[in-house]
């Protein structure tokens, strides 16, 4: 087995609090060499989606085995490119939804639903919809000005950073230093659970909140999907992460939704969030016994945790793109995988808690963020640095650097009994008698 990817998932298992006798469950296959990237990127698919089968198969009860196919993990974080919608391909990102050159860098902006792409050239002072409109205000523009003129209009756009500028940023350093994924017990209540199937009151949107959603209706949950009635999602997200789920139209700010909502609310099990911190806090969402999972791009804490995000963004915010391409070429990864794999760890985290309540009782909230699992992708799984399997050895030819043998075992030499010599200098004889 490949020692990485069994770390990626003991480590992820364990920030889940999983028993890790459990982990010899989860056998690994498929075809290789899928999503390839700088980072590793298939270890943290391979990875969220292996915790999310190991965490149902443990609530379940179940001896059976997890088993994580390559093809199937790699298929799955791309799903949104293999939509089809009558043969019509999806449109996954709108015109102004790119990268985009400043004065002194790149910036990205994501303009995909409409609210955020009038917010954009409203910041802009543009008028119209053109590509190059839209450049020529930028243009004349630092990166980090255009962000911000963006955001404080209700848009959305990110500067260009490499990964030591990311890690100098405040915001940066406030992800550095917080877990992958926080889980709190707030009380002893008891759980809400009832006969008949988990019933899961969904509010995400996009991609990370909606996979782990759909992840759970497919497990058997009864999914209901809430939206603003003017503010649908985008066709396309909605046909490629609705599966399993029923999906409503209510009005929050009105007394008659907002009783729905709270009729709602007190019949769920589980509530699944994915708007950006204190965007919410009007709502009074506790409820004893409830299982509460929060979703954002920064998280909750530092100068940008109150910030609206997408996956796209932060990989260009937190130097990903920087790495996957360079400062001057800005990169992206194969697939939106902070996006899915937060979806699949999002999951599982949901299904831990409903574990850990069945035993132990409790209101549980656990929180995720995209940022985080960024951070877990750049700097805590084992990505494949060539400098670790090299060496260096004196010999008659000078000092070699050369790699190490692959061939490996118990008692086995470490390495060659001696260097290679100026050829033809031996003698023509071997060296025992």
């Amino acid at each position: 087995m490949d020692n990485t990817v069994r770390t990626g998932t003991e480590l992820l298992w364990s920030a889940l609090g999983g028993d890790p006798a459990l982990l010899d469950r989860v056998s690994y296959g498929g075809p290789s060499g899928l999503l390839p990237a700088r980072l590793p990127v298939m270890e943290l698919a391979r990875a969220t989606v292996a915790v999310a089968g190991l965490a149902a198969v443990e609530r379940e009860g179940a001896p059976g085995r997890v088993r994580v196919d390559d093809g199937a993990v790699a298929t799955a974080f791309v799903s949104e490119r293999h939509l089809r919608v009558d043969g019509r391909a999806p449109v996954n990102f709108a015109p102004l939804s790119r990268f985009w050159r400043a004065s002194d860098g790149w910036i990205r902006t994501h303009a995909n639903y409409p609210h955020h792409r009038a917010a954009l050239l409203s910041a802009l002072g543009v008028r119209g919809e053109s590509v190059e409109a839209v450049q020529e205000a930028i243009t004349g523009r630092t990166a980090v000005e255009a962000e911000t003129a963006v955001y404080a209009a209700g848009g959305l756009a990110v500067a260009l950073r490499t990964p030591e500028e990311w890690a100098a940023h405040e915001q940066g350093r406030e992800v550095a230093a917080r877990p992958l994924l926080t889980r709190e017990r707030l009380d002893d209540a008891a759980p809400r659970r009832r006969s008949g199937p988990l019933r899961v009151l969904d509010l995400t949107r996009v991609i990370a909140g909606p996979v782990a959603t759909r992840t759970l209706a497919l497990l058997g949950a009864d999914v209901l999907r809430v939206d603003p009635p003017g503010n649908p999602e985008l066709p396309d997200q909605h046909a490629d992460t609705d599966f399993g789920k029923r999906t409503a139209a209510l009005d929050l700010e009105s007394p008659s939704g907002r009783r729905t909502f709270d009729e709602l609310l007190d019949a769920a099990d589980v509530l699944v969030t994915g708007y950006r911190p204190g965007a919410l806090d009007w709502f009074d969402l506790h409820r004893p016994g409830l299982v509460t999972a929060q979703l954002s791009a920064w998280g909750d804490h530092g100068p940008w945790g109150g910030r609206r995000g997408f996956d796209s963004l932060v990989q260009v915010a937190t130097g990903i793109a920087v790495t996957e391409g360079s400062a001057e070429q800005p990169g992206a990864l194969p697939a939106q995988a902070l996006d899915h794999g937060t979806g699949y760890l999002l999951a599982a985290a949901v299904l831990r808690s409903l574990t850990e309540q069945d035993r132990d009782g409790g209101t549980r909230v656990v929180r995720l963020a995209l940022a985080r699992t960024g951070h877990f992708l750049t700097h805590t799984l084992p990505r494949y640095e060539p400098e670790r399997y090299l060496t260096e050895t004196d010999g008659p030819l000078g000092r070699l650097r050369h790699a190490l043998s692959p061939v490996v075992y118990d008692g086995g030499p470490a390495g060659w009994a001696r260097p290679p010599g100026v050829a033809g200098a031996d003698a023509p004889a071997w060296t025992t008698p």
